[in-house]
């Protein structure tokens, strides 16, 4: 890692220099830059009202009878977000659960929508597999997707609540970027570099890096990163064109404090004090950290067949892995004592996706269609060379004090003799969609998909294969053409079943069980807005989500599973964009969510009441900036915002107990100064040093206040 800033300064200097070069290729462009610049004019910066991959086709925001929030870069750039986490928090409904663990197979931070759980698993509508945390530098908006949407991303990636879309940075075709440098509390420094280049008038290469450090706002950990993603369009003709885009990540850290409580035994804790006592402490060392290597590779292929239809080729390929320490904390139970387990974990996450979609805007009488249909071929691999998990020390919440071996050495010996061999689980998945949007008229239209799919999985001992059917549909009417609809959608999502284990009540008769796939369904009607030539931007909804067939211990059994198990999720979603004057802009969302286990063994736990990963109850995001655009303070700009988010029941089970962390105020400013060369912005986060947790079934502090200031040198 200590050679990476020359290299970074040298992709820098590079830039530099070609901007000098390619001045007079700029002063050529005039028109097509006019028309980029456009996109980027002051309305727009909160939203993107078009999307190509939400509906795998473009369709505009308010005729799309799915909701969806869209957080974009410029939104990023006015609040000096540095992480992916600090971006999600301007999304309705949606909150983070854990932290990146950077193990194998999961690593990515968690986060909960609509009553599940859910981690950004897709790269412009395509797998993007990722163990550790992920890198804002190449983010041009962040699709969160609401819902159960099989029918269209199937079921390896996603979640009943929805998903997570990154729409990365593209070429365009003049000359153009940026540098910008962060310095904040906890040591940060971020440098990132922006920088478009074209090569001729048919092929554009766009460089997005980035190299971060910083350390922990407890007494120990850190984090340090390398992000490297080039991109590259190419038109072959009229006809035809490629897009390629890649994403280097190489990312060291010490694993965020993990304590459990204890989900086999009554709860032993009834009050956040001992937590309280010991927030600024990590119970880990610098020497313990886990390396996160990722790679992703996107190449897109678009053939215009003619001018109702176009063909899409998609390869897509990632590779992350996994290798160092992670650590957590387990609940003993005794109201103090949490003891320390550990591992050395070594493994590998790959993954394939070709995808053949055709693309089609046509008119059957005078009827418009809107259709793709679409092959889709997913595999991975999931590879685990780790060692067991051994015990190392006792902390106690009460004194302080801590028994284990945090150094590097004393960990390597305990785990001596503990590694648990090799293993690979396979999963591939064939399916075939087809997805219609019907004018029925110029203001009523409808959406008709269905999704079939064939999955298979494999691990050294067992093989299953399953069959599962998606549909969606989806209606919308305009109110006021374009400016304001209602809608209302039948959702479909399912999760492919792996085997398990069974056996007798006495233990005989061990076998491999095969179940059926799960099921949710989702309904959902709300209303749209699009007002006052763009200015105003909302959506209100209501949605319900059945989710039926969940494995559930056989109460006749403990040593058997059985399918039958249901959740329900329903809520509220208000979500608010605005523009009211030159300079202003609004976010803001609202969101209500009642979740609820209503058929399982009692004995569990889980029944009627409220599943651990459902996140806070009620969550409310807003942020507002106000930049002067005349007189001799033109460009100053200040922000101020926040987040809230209600009581949370980390731990929810009749067995054992409740425990909730309570609810949060998060205040952030933001002040900046901005022309055609430079920008300059100070971001207060946690004005007020608010002590706040997140967890699932965990309880993890989150950081106090902190400050970050950037420069931004633009060409």
């Amino acid at each position: 890692m200590k050679k990476i800033p020359a290299f970074y300064l040298f992709v820098l200097l590079f830039g530099i220099t070609v901007t000098a070069q390619e001045k007079k290729e700029q002063e050529k462009d005039t028109l097509k830059t006019l028309k980029e610049v456009i996109i980027n004019t002051n309305k727009y910066r909160y939203k993107r009202e078009k999307s190509t991959t939400v509906s795998k086709m473009p369709l505009n925001n308010i005729e799309n009878p799915q909701v969806y929030n869209t957080v974009t870069s410029e939104l990023m750039k006015e609040q000096v977000v540095t992480n992916f986490s600090d971006a999600l928090k301007n999304a309705t409904g949606i909150t983070r659960l854990w932290e990146s663990t950077g193990r194998g197979g999961d690593g990515a931070e968690y986060f909960s929508m609509r009553g599940f759980s859910v981690q950004p698993t897709m790269i412009n509508g395509l797998p993007g597999i990722n163990n550790g945390s992920i890198d804002p530098a190449n983010v041009d908006n962040i699709e969160v997707i609401k819902g159960p949407s099989g029918t269209l991303f199937g079921s390896s990636l996603i979640s009943y609540g929805g998903l997570i879309n990154i729409v990365t940075k593209k070429p365009y075709s003049r000359f153009g970027g940026e540098i910008s440098y962060n310095a904040g509390s906890y040591g940060m420094d971020r440098l990132t570099a922006d920088v478009n280049i074209p090569l001729n008038t048919d092929v554009s290469v766009r460089i997005n890096t980035a190299y971060q450090k910083e350390n922990s706002f407890q007494d120990a950990g850190f984090g340090k990163s390398f992000f490297f993603a080039p991109s590259l369009s190419y038109k072959v003709s009229d006809k035809l064109s490629f897009l390629i885009n890649t994403e280097f990540t190489n990312r060291n850290s010490s694993n965020a404090p993990m304590l459990f409580l204890n989900r086999n035994s009554a709860l032993s804790f009834d009050s956040m004090e001992l937590f309280e006592k010991n927030y600024n402490k990590s119970f880990t060392s610098n020497e313990l950290s886990i390396s996160n290597p990722t790679y992703n590779l996107q190449a897109q292929m678009f053939y215009k067949i003619s001018d109702q239809w176009t063909s899409q080729t998609v390869l897509s390929r990632s590779n992350s892995k996994t290798n160092g320490y992670y650590s957590y904390l387990f609940d003993a139970s005794n109201g103090n004592d949490f003891t320390r387990f550990i591992s050395k974990r070594n493994g590998e996450t790959l993954a394939t996706d070709i995808q053949q979609n055709f693309i089609g805007d046509f008119k059957i009488g005078n009827l418009r269609n809107r259709l793709v249909a679409g092959v889709d071929y997913y595999k991975s691999n999931i590879i685990n060379g780790s060692t067991g998990w051994v015990g190392n020390g006792i902390v106690s919440l009460i004194d302080g004090s801590d028994t284990g071996d945090l150094t590097q050495a004393g960990v390597d010996n305990l785990l001596v003799d503990s590694f648990d061999g090799n293993s690979t689980a396979e999963v591939e998945v064939i399916s075939a969609y087809a997805s219609d949007v019907l004018n029925v008229t110029d203001k009523l239209s409808a959406m008709i998909s269905l999704r079939v799919d064939h999955f298979k999985s494999k691990t050294a001992t067992e093989e299953n294969s399953q069959a599962a059917v998606s549909p969606k549909f989806g209606l919308v009417y305009m109110l006021i053409k374009d400016k304001v609809s209602v809608f209302s959608n039948y959702m479909n999502g399912f999760v492919n079943v792996t085997p398990r284990e069974v056996s007798e009540v006495d233990g005989s008769n061990t076998r491999m069980e095969s179940f059926d796939p799960e099921q949710a369904n989702q309904y959902e009607f709300g209303l749209k807005t699009n007002l006052y030539k763009d200015i105003i931007s909302a959506s209100i909804s209501y949605y319900n989500i059945d989710v039926k067939n969940r494995l559930m211990t056989d109460p006749n059994n403990i040593n058997n599973a059985i399918q039958g198990g249901e959740v329900n999720s329903k809520g509220v979603e208000i979500s608010f964009t605005a523009n009211p004057m030159k300079g202003f802009n609004v976010i803001a969302g609202f969101s209500n969510n009642k979740s609820e286990v209503t058929k399982d063994n009692p004995g569990d736990g889980y029944l009627g009441l409220r599943p651990e990963e459902a996140g806070p109850e009620t969550l409310v995001n807003f942020w507002a900036n106000y930049t002067l655009t005349s007189g001799k303070l033109k460009g100053f700009g200040l922000g101020f915002g926040g987040n809230h988010a209600s009581e949370y029941k980390t731990l929810n089970r009749a067995n054992i107990g409740t425990f909730a962390l309570p609810s949060y105020t998060i205040l952030n400013s933001a002040l900046s100064y901005s022309n055609d060369k430079f920008n300059l912005a100070l971001k207060l986060n946690n004005i007020l040093n608010e002590k706040y947790y997140s967890g699932w079934s965990t309880v993890t502090p989150q950081r106090l206040r902190s400050v970050t200031a950037g420069l931004t040198y633009k060409f």
